[in-house]
């Protein structure tokens, strides 16, 4: 009688490739589904222009930085963004800056009031107003860009007496109570937005002026911006 070996040699390799390829297929279904997850909940950036002007003339009523949305494809809420500011000093210290809004201390002290750099003005802004006390609503991180709206802010001037930035031609590029202006915790705007030795740029120096937008962490504006004299 003739007996029947049988032989599992060739189906054990068999079995096990097959059990590593329905293993890999599962692992890339994972991983894909979770990386389409991250893709569907990471906001696209707006698509937006800017023009940026700063100036330093030495005196306060026209030192001004100044950001204007020319146009944006979406509404872009202040308090999605950080506003960063970086420049190089004379003996080559970086200043770097960054403002995220709205703060619960507020970074800018301009007589009695106290409020977010910088300002906001035109479209966008639920309530604004020129000089004085400013609205709550041109706090930065409490208005909206739009098509035509003004981030801006000047340095802190209007007579000796009350102190600020080159209030007379003697105290040209510099605060007649010292190298910067403060109070408590609130500043001059042009040190909120530029650095506390802001005062030291001269007509021809850089500053590069970013816009990150928070929930995508895309940068929507980057530009090296050239210092004028006011």
């Amino acid at each position: 009688m003739k007996r029947m070996i049988h032989s599992d040699e060739g189906v054990s390799p068999v079995v096990g490739v097959m059990l590593m390829l329905v293993v890999t297929i599962i692992i890339a279904a994972i991983v894909s589904g979770f990386a389409g997850g991250l893709a569907g909940t990471q906001q696209k950036a707006p698509a937006a222009s800017f023009e940026c002007r700063i100036s330093n003339s030495g005196a306060w009523g026209t030192s001004t930085f100044d950001l204007l949305c020319k146009s944006t494809d979406v509404a872009i809420p202040t308090k999605d963004l950080k506003l960063v500011t970086q420049w190089t000093k004379k003996d080559g210290t970086v200043v770097r800056n960054v403002i995220t809004g709205p703060s619960t201390v507020p970074n800018t002290n301009y007589g009695s009031t106290s409020y977010q750099s910088p300002l906001g003005f035109g479209p966008g802004v639920a309530e604004y107003v020129y000089s004085g006390n400013y609205k709550t609503a041109q706090h930065f991180g409490n208005y909206t860009l739009m098509a035509g709206t003004r981030m801006h802010n000047t340095a802190y001037g209007w007579s000796q007496a009350y102190g600020g930035y080159g209030v007379s031609p003697s105290t040209r590029y510099q605060y007649t109570n010292g190298s910067s202006y403060t109070v408590g915790t609130s500043t001059d705007g042009m040190q909120a937005i530029l650095g506390n030795d802001w005062y030291e740029l001269r007509a021809g120096d850089i500053v590069q002026v970013q816009l990150i937008h928070i929930p995508s962490q895309k940068v929507i504006f980057d530009e090296k911006v050239k210092v004028e004299e006011g």
